[in-house]
């Protein structure tokens, strides 16, 4: 049931389609009265109904609100906040499980405090993917892919028993199992709807856009199919599933117009990420994006939930689509129903979100184009996603950072027990993986025809290469097979490993103990390709330093090559069977070949086959025998889910929120660190604090799995937190690792706070530019606040992790322009003191005073970057959950 406000303007108006008449929020009854609203982004149209839908007279939302948004188009910037409720929240299992915990955790507190524990529960349709857990431990072979679901199940079972237990007893929650596909994939292909419709209390069904938030960052990809959707913490992600809007501002909304046509052998791939490199260099952090122009008439609905895919990587909040017959087609060709799509088409054409060749161009805050004949082959690296290199360049890429990094010219050393050597830039990983791509059967159709050419001539990988295929969805293999191209990746061992996030995430799984052994005992820079979205420092394996994004065929190139050191373009990727050599443009596909090969393998049916069961799991799901309950009877003794300490001692009145007084810094740390960095990803170390904790609890090495599996316990968690091998805190210079200092003795960042925790001293976090950046992980600002840290202070926030800080209660703080952590001269050994926190208001100037080791002291200005009013209250009352639990409970 859906509910709405008061409709004080008038706007409600009904629809008839296919027999069914719908009740809708009519914009151009809005424009009526507040005016005209033709020329507002598809994306602020959205927001616009969301207001006219769920104005209350200003409880919540206010006709002042949906003016004050039509009137953006004479001023498309604005400081004004609003309260935006999407119509459904998505998981994955990695921020999921955290989820399920603190509504197991919230109703064990409502109980408590004498409240109902039926109330913790979503009010919005809810859908978890279990897609982040599996790893690649087996590739190559045909047993591939049943060996990894075996391994999966035996390291997660226990999680799976909690999620299934949340899918019995939550209601609007539905757990899609294992080995299904990932999130987005699912999403874009079968879970949204474009138009969604609801029944209201008085039993009348209401269109309305489909919009939803995701605790996973690349929630944006299912803009492409005009639906508006961003990641948010799983915190954020809670708060709505209980009927919490999201507080915001009004946005900044950035075009990008598209003009012509790619070229013959540029791929999807190629043009995201040419955008990324643009886009991040425009600026658009906490923009809107929206894609527009002639030039959208020629890619495909999967081209554009690519680009929407990597709105994370460029920055912006969304990267958006409006609709039209490319939309329609899409729907039809993954079995939505006919209702639904006749419903899309009349909605979108009633609320002007349809695309209108011809419409003069909406009005955006600013604006940038690319002629997309000018996208050449590309790839991005070899550690953040903007850095585009045009494939001629990869290599002067990569010799010039060996150059000026690692003061080499590169080195090859003999491999333990093989017969071949190794060395700098040398590909260990080549994966075709992440939603990103494997969403799109172009390039996945074109990285199955290079492997059947490559087949053809008797190629091989090089041996030290590890390959994989992890398609985002089940119907990718439908395809692969039908088209007869699997066979072909087989051969050359692109076999599927699962069908889930993988490398993408770090889920890579252990490179061969020789080759490992090799590339760490001699300090190899290794190379990875990969087709994902993400190659920050340290994620896709400790293994592997310079990570390359590409496209799919690109990977099944690169994994003949073995190395990136040589131009590819130039230079032979193999011999044939005759030793003749082969290059590039000989088993490259032409642009009409993969288009033939597409329209003639995809079909509807795939899709309906698929997904008719999704939510039935295979037989290892269905062995789960879990009994739904009021409240979750937690395992004493588990390593994996635990009640958090979030709630301990809460009142239904909150604390006053005390003054900062006498921090200390827990970490001093440079640019872009992003949520990788703080938030514990990857494998778990023996000798770390987590490692350590886990021996002590009689888990062994071998049984340790990966922190992103863990996330449901904190003991863990707050161990991980800035554990990641390649993060620098400037407090222990010299030192890579999660480190810190108490007083002069150097020691893990966890053991430095248990012991300033331990004296009563509260902590703070000190860095530069860009913090927070990446993945939407709760566990960055949950890790925070566990730790103690009560403020941090850096020169700009990522939008995702700032918002998460405030909704775990900490202080988030932004130098002023022009200051920073080196201008300050701030050190490891200064004290700070904030004062002024209980009577904090959205973006004041917060004074921060400094005591230097001989009693000096100076002061400098910050910027509070808790930028609403909402979250203002989210701050005293300690976090989103308190604050929202403190209602439901009143």
């Amino acid at each position: 049931m859906t509910t709405t406000g008061n409709d004080t303007l008038g706007t409600r108006s009904t629809l008839s389609v296919g027999g069914k008449t719908y009740a809708y929020y009519s914009l151009d009854k809005a424009a009526a009265k507040l005016g005209d609203v033709s020329r507002l982004p598809f994306s602020m149209k959205v927001l616009l109904e969301n207001l006219l839908r769920f104005e209350d007279g200003g409880f919540t939302v206010s006709k002042d609100d949906a003016q004050a948004l039509v009137d953006w188009q004479k001023n498309p910037h604005s400081n004004r906040e609003i309260q935006y409720r999407p119509a459904r929240v998505l998981l994955q299992d990695f921020t999921g499980v955290p989820c399920v915990v603190d509504l197991a955790a919230m109703r064990d507190a409502i109980a408590t405090l004498g409240g109902d524990t039926t109330r913790i529960n979503p009010l919005v349709p809810v859908h978890l993917v279990i897609d982040h857990s599996v790893m690649v431990d087996e590739f190559g072979t045909p047993k591939a892919f049943e060996q990894n679901v075996e391994i999966e199940y035996y390291r997660n079972g226990e999680r799976y028993d909690f999620l299934k237990w949340g899918s019995k007893s939550l209601s609007n929650f539905k757990a899609v199992p294992p080995g299904t596909g990932i999130c987005h994939q699912v999403n874009l292909e079968h879970i949204a709807q474009a138009v969604w419709s609801s029944e209201d209390a008085d039993g009348n069904m209401v269109a309305y856009p489909d919009t939803c938030v995701g605790t996973d960052s690349h929630t944006t990809m299912i803009n492409g199919l005009g639906v508006l959707g961003w990641g948010v913490g799983g915190i954020e992600a809670e708060a709505a599933m209980l009927g919490q809007p999201v507080s915001m501002l009004i946005p900044e909304v950035v075009g990008f117009k598209f003009t012509g046509k790619l070229k013959e052998g540029v791929t999807a791939t190629d043009l995201v990420l040419t955008a990324t490199q643009m886009l991040r260099a425009k600026g658009v952090v906490g923009c809107f994006v929206e894609y527009f122009g002639p030039g959208l008439a020629s890619l495909s609905l999967a081209d554009r939930a690519t680009l929407a895919n990597m709105a994370p990587e460029y920055g912006a909040t969304c990267g958006f689509f409006g609709i039209d017959d490319k939309t329609i087609a899409y729907m039809r060709l993954t079995g939505r129903s006919e209702e639904n799509i006749a419903l899309v088409e009349a909605y979108a054409k009633a609320q002007g979100l349809w695309i209108v060749d011809g419409a003069a161009d909406p009005v955006f805050t600013d604006t940038l184009e690319l002629d997309l004949a000018t996208v050449v082959p590309s790839l991005a690296g070899p550690k953040r996603p903007q850095d585009r290199v045009s494939l001629p360049d990869v290599d002067d890429v990569f010799n010039a950072d060996m150059t000026n990094t690692y003061k080499r010219a590169g080195m090859r050393v003999p491999v333990e027990g093989k017969d071949f050597d190794i060395g700098d830039g040398d590909v260990t990983i080549a994966a075709i993986t992440s939603c990103t791509n494997t969403s799109n059967p172009g390039v996945l159709i074109a990285a199955g025809l290079v492997a059947k050419k490559a087949d053809a001539l008797g190629l091989k990988p090089k041996p030290w290469v590890k390959t994989s295929l992890a398609p985002g969805s089940q119907v990718v293999t439908d395809y692969l097979i039908k088209a007869g191209l699997q066979e072909h990746l087989d051969n050359i061992g692109f076999n599927l490993v699962g069908y889930g996030c993988t490398t993408c995430i770090g889920n890579s799984g252990p490179l061969a103990e020789p080759i490992s052994k090799a590339i760490n005992e001699n300090g190899l820079v290794a190379a990875a390709v990969i087709s994902g979205n993400r190659n920050f420092e340290g994620r896709v394996s400790p293994d592997v330093r310079a990570n390359f994004l590409a496209s799919p065929p690109l990977v099944v190139a690169y994994a003949l090559k073995g190395t990136v050191i040589e131009d590819f373009t130039t230079t032979p990727i193999g011999q044939d069977q005759q030793g003749k050599d082969v290059f590039l443009k000989d088993i490259w596909p032409t642009n009409e070949e993969v288009a033939g090969v597409v329209a003639g393998a995809v079909s509807r049916d795939m899709f309906e086959a698929r997904y008719a069961h999704v939510y039935t799991g295979d037989q290892h799901w269905q062995k789960i025998e879990v009994e739904g309950s009021d409240t979750y009877q937690w395992r004493a003794g588990s390593t994996y889910v635990a009640n958090p300490p979030y709630f301990e001692g809460m009142t239904m009145t909150p604390a006053p929120v005390s003054d900062i007084v006498g921090a200390k810094p827990l970490a001093i740390l440079g640019d872009s660190i992003t949520t990788d960095h703080i938030s514990p990803a990857g494998s778990i170390k023996a000798d770390s604090p987590a490692g350590k904790w886990l021996m002590d609890h009689q888990v062994s090495k071998s049984d340790f799995n990966s922190y992103g599996s863990r996330r449901g316990h904190h003991e863990v968690m707050m161990r991980g937190t800035f554990a990641n091998i390649r993060i620098k805190n400037e407090m222990v210079p010299g030192i890579e690792g999660g480190m810190s200092r108490y007083g002069q003795e150097v020691m893990p960042i966890y053991d430095a706070a248990m012991r300033h925790k331990a004296d009563g001293t509260p902590l703070v976090v000190v860095a530069g530019k860009e913090y927070g950046t990446g993945s939407s992980r709760d566990w960055a600002a949950k890790g925070t606040n566990l730790l103690g840290v009560r403020a941090v202070i850096v020169e700009s926030f990522e939008r995702i992790h700032r918002s998460n800080l405030v909704g775990m209660g900490v202080l988030p703080l932004q130098f002023l322009e022009g200051q920073s952590r080196e201008t300050l001269g701030l050190t490891g050994d200064d004290s700070f003191t904030i004062t002024g926190v209980a009577d904090i208001k959205p973006r004041q100037t917060v004074t921060v005073n400094v005591t230097r080791p001989d009693g000096s002291t100076f002061s400098f200005d910050t910027l509070c970057r808790i930028d609403t009013a909402n979250e203002v209250e989210y701050y005293m009352n300690g976090g989103i959950l308190h604050y929202v639990l403190r209602k439901l409970a009143a």
